[in-house]
């Protein structure tokens, strides 16, 4: 900010890793911020999420101390022998067909090689994240009803509870069912994620209770059970002290609920889901509690946003392009988005200038995410040998997912950051390819005393 120049106040809506992340990042860089959760306290639902080597890479543009609580609670992979660096990504094998010439009659596939990845639990890297977060940061319990915009220019949030809020610019950060992102599209269909028409059942494992029925490498290793309609996975986390378990099903009906993204279900519904598969797969899944939620799988493929930005409001990681966990790369983009982002903040001279930032991270980051969303998509079905190009031929699956799998983890995240400068630059000097301040040639939709929208695009399997 130039010298003298107020600093805006600047709005993040959520509280979760993208969130906190952000918040972190601005704070290193000299940039206040308050971030409004509409929780009683931190919290992120879910249990493992994994870190690719472009997420930790960006990690450190945002701050050294979001690489340090990653750290605190990463689990890796064994290491490949004679490859230092080097970790398998993932073992792909055949969870459907038993093949008593197998280890364990699962007939190996294939797997896949990477340097410098994690897994973590989502609940104790945010615990970690919250020891090293700006102190006074969050104001809990505000979930998000309406944003309008006063003749002055000053964005007013209005809150479930009832309080107000003033803001110069807002991030959202509210995940897949944004809040911000239906009040920016209120007549868009992008305004709600999409049923993917894939679920998941989740679950931990106590390490000792795994290895006793898998073995350690199995068990202490990541693995990708891959069958007819439906795949599991597995990979260590909390230090290698529990294993998670993913098991993904194809379900060509609408999800039940116009509202919630998890609902409870048993392992008897999930074991009937597996039945044909072979009898490891299904000894894994005979390993969870006999309680347990099924997640609905949305995103935003079917009806990308046109734009990440509105003027002085943008949307960021889930808000601006859910995608499904196929890759295990959405948190990791999260991170890469707060590199991009407040990378370019810091450069603003003015308050005028957040708005340049804002249409900047929309043209820099749109390409990327979106052909993230996509590509998970294809190999979701992939995996539940789906995709008729590849089917279940383990070689056509190898070579497609490999070259999807490095598009993410080997992107040039110095030219990502230097291509966003540069970009910025050339916005802040007046030299932007005619395009205006929502980026893409699109304009906003605020203006004096107006309220942004709030009637959502609903649907029966819509969140």
């Amino acid at each position: 900010m130039a010298v003298g120049t107020a600093q805006p106040r600047l709005a993040i809506i959520g509280g979760g890793i993208s969130g906190l992340v952000l918040a972190m990042a601005l704070h290193d860089k000299g940039i206040t911020s308050t971030i409004y959760e509409q929780a009683s306290h931190f919290g992120e639902i879910g249990a493992g999420v994994a870190f690719g080597s472009n997420a930790i890479r960006a990690m450190h543009y945002c701050s050294p101390k979001v690489y340090e609580a990653f750290t605190a609670v990463a689990t890796s992979n064994q290491l490949l022998p004679n490859k230092e660096g080097v970790q398998k990504w993932f073992d792909f094998v055949d969870g459907y067909h038993e093949d008593p010439a197998a280890p364990q009659g699962e007939k190996y596939m294939f797997n896949l090689q990477t340097a410098n990845r994690g897994g973590c639990h989502r609940a104790h890297f945010l615990d970690e994240l919250i020891k090293h977060a700006p102190k006074d940061t969050a104001q809990f319990g505000k979930r998000l009803d309406t944003i309008t915009e006063d003749s002055d220019g000053t964005l007013k949030l209005r809150f479930h509870d009832g309080t107000i809020a003033e803001a110069d610019v807002v991030i959202g950060c509210d995940g897949i069912k944004s809040k911000v992102r239906q009040l920016v599209f209120p007549n868009h269909p992008c305004a709600h994620a999409l049923y993917t028409h894939k679920k998941a059942y989740r679950g931990l494992i106590p390490m000792d209770r795994a290895i006793s029925l898998l073995g350690p490498t199995k068990a202490q290793n990541s693995h990708m059970h891959l069958g007819h309609g439906g795949h599991i996975l597995t990979f260590p986390v909390a230090k290698g002290t529990l294993m998670n378990v993913v098991a993904f099903r194809q379900d060509d009906g609408d999800w039940p609920s116009d509202s919630k993204l998890t609902l409870p279900s048993s392992k008897e519904k999930v074991l009937e889901d597996y039945k044909d598969f072979n009898g490891t797969a299904r000894k894994i899944l005979e390993m969870l509690e006999p309680d347990l939620d099924v997640w609905g799988i949305f995103d935003t493929g079917t009806h990308p946003c046109p734009q990440f930005n509105d003027d002085k409001i943008c949307l960021l990681g889930d808000a601006a392009h859910a995608t499904a966990p196929h890759h295990g790369a959405g948190a990791g983009f999260c991170v890469e988005d707060c590199a991009v982002m407040s990378t370019l903040l810091s450069m603003a001279r003015t308050k005028e200038d957040y708005a340049q930032a804002f249409a900047c991270f929309s043209a820099q980051r749109k390409e990327r995410t979106q052909w993230l969303v996509q590509s998970s998509r294809i190999t979701g079905n992939m995996y539940d040998w789906m995709h008729p190009p590849t089917g279940s031929d383990a070689k056509k699956i190898e070579e497609e997912l490999s070259w999807r799998a490095h598009t993410i983890w080997d992107v040039d995240t110095d030219g990502m950051i230097r291509s966003a400068r540069e970009d910025m630059e050339r916005r802040l000097n007046g030299v932007n390819g005619g395009m205006d301040r929502n980026g893409n040639g699109n304009g906003g939709v605020n203006g004096d005393g107006r309220q942004h929208g709030v009637a959502g695009v609903s649907g029966q399997s819509s969140l």
